[in-house]
């Protein structure tokens, strides 16, 4: 019996060694596993905590070269790095837009695209009025333009001539002609522009009179509008041919993957690009100082209308559209968002955009791919921001006192010239000249908006892209969310078919019929059976 006794004891000891040793490991593994997850947060976040340690790195690198007065030369090859960087966005912008769009709206049928594009219409058209809506308001609370009469100091460095003017009616036609580009090629580069030839004329009573003639000229800078169009159509045709247009339809998808490889490689790229961009820009500033001192009101509200507008009223659409939380979506897009504060290029952060929005957010690539390449290039609520707080402050500037017409006109104006405003820094300034002509205001104190554009076009960017993912995500829920509702609508449809099916069974007259011959057979006597045969 002792021996047995002392066996259990040892059983014991040993169970309780064991569970002393497992206790260890499990205190280990715990550590180890906080470790593990600390690892594999810095895995997945290294592009976002990177590239806002470049923006950074950028502003210190900007502060401690200021004071060692470079020359304009050693300014550019400060620059050099992040002009790669533009160079590298800009070089997959047109394969990025063009197969994006006809792969997109290939993969969707033809209902859900005008569903999606309706809704897409309607989304940036109401967002980009609230936008100017909120500027006007803004800039009449704030007044930035009251009492800058004497802005115009050499110590501002501010530009010499501002941008021609130009009809509105000109400047719209010019978008309709961008539409529809004569060549499809020369659109990769080109765009057209109305310019005015003057011309002297004679009367009859010997007076002369100066006429502006408006003559067609094709300038340098992507037709993205023109490219956007034809590669839905596009799209669009090659779903209607079927099974001959498939072939093509794989070759798109497989270049926008191919392009989709080259921008992941190009993103880790980012930071280094992003930190010399910012360095040369602070760099390059004759007086900072000076120049906030003395547009300070006018930057304040422009840079507080972006924070409400991108802050408050676009996170509040997405969340009574999706019931879902907005900035845990905007969470996963800091890369983007960087990038737009670092390029001012709604166009160069799109290729970043797309990749953080499927990957971060799990938005649908058909959706992404189909609208984030018309946001880039129609949905501009940042621009309708800026623009507006142009025009309101250039007003006050010269002591113009706006009436519900002119303000009506800025509105109108501002959100129909944001479509075609181009996606490029400073693209937006060309614009506020329509504004400044369709209520009559000179435009010759652009010059001072062109001082604090490089300041105010950031913010500009940022809330333009954001526009277009909060657009992008608001698709996909809708999109998701028809999806289920039509896969419940099949499965009532068949519980409904299963059980009617049942019904017809029991209550069929041949059924009946048959259930009663095999009742009486399976009562018949078996002696009778047995006689039959």
């Amino acid at each position: 019996m002792e021996p047995a006794g002392s066996m259990e004891k040892g059983d014991g000891g040993e169970k309780a060694g064991n569970g002393h040793a497992e206790g260890a490991e499990e205190g280990g593994g715990g550590g180890g596993g906080r470790l593990r997850g600390c690892r594999g947060f810095l895995r997945r976040n290294a592009l976002v905590l990177l590239t806002v340690s470049g923006v950074v790195a950028g502003v210190a690198l900007g502060a401690a070269v200021r004071g060692a007065a470079l020359s304009p030369a050693q300014v550019a090859y400060l620059a050099f790095p992040g002009e790669l960087l533009l160079r590298m966005l800009r070089m997959v912008i047109l394969p990025l837009v063009v197969c994006s769009l006809v792969s997109g709206a290939a993969s969707l049928d033809t209902r859900s695209l005008g569903r999606l594009g309706g809704i897409a219409v309607a989304y940036f058209l109401g967002t980009t009025l609230l936008a100017s809506g909120l500027a006007v308001a803004l800039g009449f609370i704030i007044r930035p333009g009251a009492g800058a009469s004497a802005l115009n100091t050499p110590g501002l460095g501010l530009p010499g001539a501002a941008p021609p003017s130009k009809k509105t009616v000109d400047s719209f036609l010019d978008l309709v002609r961008n539409l529809f580009p004569a060549n499809l090629v020369a659109a990769a580069f080109r765009t057209y522009v109305t310019e005015y030839k003057t011309v002297l004329r004679n009367t009859t009573s010997g007076n002369v009179t100066v006429e502006k003639i408006p003559v067609g000229n094709e300038i340098e800078g992507m037709n993205i509008l023109g490219l956007v169009l034809f590669a839905l159509v596009l799209g669009v045709a090659l779903k209607k041919l079927g099974r001959e247009g498939e072939d093509l339809i794989r070759f798109f998808n497989s270049f926008n993957e191919a392009t989709m490889v080259l921008v992941t490689w190009i993103m880790w790229y980012v930071p280094i690009g992003i930190m010399f961009l910012v360095g040369s820009k602070i760099v390059e500033m004759e007086d900072i100082v000076l120049l906030v001192t003395s547009l300070g009101k006018y930057i304040f509200a422009s840079i507080l209308g972006h924070f409400i507008h991108g802050g408050i009223i676009l996170p509040l659409i997405y969340f009574a559209s999706t019931r879902q939380n907005p900035y845990r979506f905007l969470l996963g897009l800091i890369t983007p968002f960087a990038t737009a504060f670092a390029t001012c290029s709604s166009s160069a952060t799109l290729p970043s955009m797309i990749k953080c929005i499927e990957e971060n957010n799990g938005v649908d690539h058909r959706i992404s791919r189909f609208i984030l390449p018309i946001g880039a290039t129609v949905n501009m609520d940042g621009a309708a921001i800026f623009q507006c707080m142009a025009a309101v402050f250039i007003a006050q500037l010269n002591n113009v006192d706006l009436n519900a017409g002119q303000i009506f006109t800025i509105l109108v104006t501002a959100t129909a010239s944001s479509v075609g405003a181009a996606g490029v820094p400073a693209g937006g300034v060309l614009t506020i000249a329509i504004i400044l002509e369709a209520i009559g205001l000179p435009t010759n104190d652009l010059s001072l908006i062109l001082a604090v554009d490089w300041i105010v076009d950031r913010t500009t960017t940022v809330v333009n892209v954001e526009g277009d993912a909060l657009g992008a995500g608001i698709l996909n829920y809708l999109n998701e969310k028809d999806k289920k509702d039509k896969e419940q609508e099949l499965k009532e449809v068949s519980v409904e078919a299963v059980a009617n099916s049942k019904s017809e069974e029991e209550t069929s007259p041949l059924v009946t019929h048959k259930n009663q011959v095999s009742n009486a057979t399976s009562t018949a006597d078996p002696e009778s059976k047995e006689s039959v045969l």
